[in-house]
């Protein structure tokens, strides 16, 4: 056999062997799914923590899959989310709610949200984490950008910092992983830098991260969603945004409601249906004399946020319970019998939206916003109230959130308690001598 015919043999082997893997390779890049179509599952191999962070978040409950709420909402305006081209009754256009609720749908134009994971995770990592650049609430002609529609899409994934090892490279660093973490923990792959690797026995395709700290480190990356929206008639409903403006705060959206802790951003992102995100959210005080025969009370609640209080959905709402107890712990006066919105009208705080004769509407159908007495962003409001003093033992201040109008919990009597019933944030009491 001819050594140098052999050797030009397998040369010719080994280029057509390179040259397949080099199809193959291409192949699956072009059959590789969408980025958006990447379920949050993938990213828990590595992220577990942040994970069950944002599984127990609102963002991963958006969807009228598994938000009672806004369910509600969307089946009665648009139909199931579980059919194909269903449209917006009102305008016969495709729901522009998906744009905020279920994002990767939205891309895709798609109703049908079960059809995926990706679909229905919601608002899901990927969602977040391929959001280039913010364009603004409002386009060129003052219509306004709803959800992704407000932002530049990436096809790599976006984050606050990134993998800044140019300088190691350049240094000739014997890190095999670039770095995927910091020294002294254990090296693992690192899928963020361009190639797929195998993770706890999974095969985790290349996600590519660029750092992009304008965008996902300012409020930029909230303010798609949360800016303003407007119903049908164009009544503003949320308007955390506007509301974040007038209150004239530097401090990012994430300050508050992403701190970071042992390195990690909170990814649960904590807002309304958040115990611990509504008790720090208000200095609420109760101070008390004696006058004649009355006790003036007065009731200092104050607003932490740089947004109003209750702020996002139109139908949230804070009350005010006052009561005097006696000796024995029987109520001897209280500000109302039951909900304080007729009784006492200075302890319920909530935006109102009416119809066109001035009736109480619901935000679909509303057509005029209505009173709105919540607190406005940093404000202090004081309550003042004169007790009848006989037998008063104590005085106690109780200051309640609810996620829905009095009007909507006794009509959606379908939807779970925890979502209904009023949840207790702030305490105050004064003892009378």
């Amino acid at each position: 056999m001819n050594v140098n015919r052999g050797l030009s043999l397998m040369g010719r082997c080994l280029i057509a062997m390179l040259a397949l893997a080099a199809t193959g390779s291409r192949a699956l890049a072009e059959d590789a799914a969408p980025i958006h179509h990447i379920s949050s599952d993938v990213c828990e191999t590595c992220h577990q923590e942040i994970y069950k962070q944002w599984k127990g978040s609102m963002h991963a409950q958006s969807t009228a899959l598994t938000d009672p709420i806004h369910a509600t909402f969307y089946k009665k305006v648009v139909g199931d989310p579980t059919q194909e081209g269903v449209l917006h009754k009102a305008s016969g256009k495709f729901p522009v709610c998906l744009q905020c609720h279920a994002p990767n749908a939205a891309r895709d134009k798609t109703t049908k949200l079960d059809a995926m994971p990706a679909y229905a995770e919601g608002v899901n990592c990927i969602a977040c984490h391929t959001l280039k650049h913010y364009k603004g609430i409002e386009d060129e002609n003052g219509k306004i950008r709803y959800g992704l529609s407000a932002y530049e899409l990436a096809e790599t994934l976006q984050a606050p910092m990134g993998f800044p090892r140019g300088l190691e490279k350049l240094q000739a660093s014997d890190d095999l992983f670039g770095g995927a973490v910091a020294e002294g923990d254990d090296q693992k792959p690192n899928p963020h830098l361009g190639e797929p690797v195998e993770m706890d026995g999974k095969s985790i395709p290349a996600l590519t991260m660029e750092a992009n700290p304008i965008q996902l480190r300012t409020s930029d990356a909230c303010m798609g969603c949360h800016d303003q929206r407007s119903n049908p008639q164009g009544v503003p409903l949320c308007q955390t945004g506007d509301e974040f403006l007038k209150g004239g705060s530097k401090v990012a959206c994430q300050t508050c409601h992403m701190p970071v802790a042992q390195g990690y951003a909170d990814h649960s992102m904590g807002g309304g249906h958040h115990h611990g995100m509504l008790e720090r959210s208000i200095v609420f005080d109760l101070q008390s004399e004696p006058a004649d025969d009355l006790i003036k009370a007065q009731v200092h609640i104050r607003n932490l946020q740089p947004h109003s209080m209750p702020t996002g959905a139109p139908f949230r709402n804070l009350y005010l319970k006052l009561t005097a107890y006696d000796g024995t712990g029987e109520v001897v006066w209280q500000n109302a019998d039951g909900h304080p919105a007729k009784a006492d009208p200075q302890a319920y705080f909530a935006y109102g939206l009416v119809d066109d004769k001035g009736m109480p509407a619901p935000p679909p159908t509303a057509t005029k916003p209505g009173e709105d007495t919540r607190l406005e962003p940093h404000e202090i409001r004081e309550l003042s109230y004169e007790i009848p003093g006989k037998d008063v033992a104590l005085i106690r201040a109780e200051l309640y959130y609810n996620l829905l109008w009095p009007s909507l919990v006794k009509k959606f009597d379908h939807l779970p308690q925890d979502l209904t019933e009023p949840v207790l944030i702030a305490v105050a009491e004064r003892e009378v001598d």
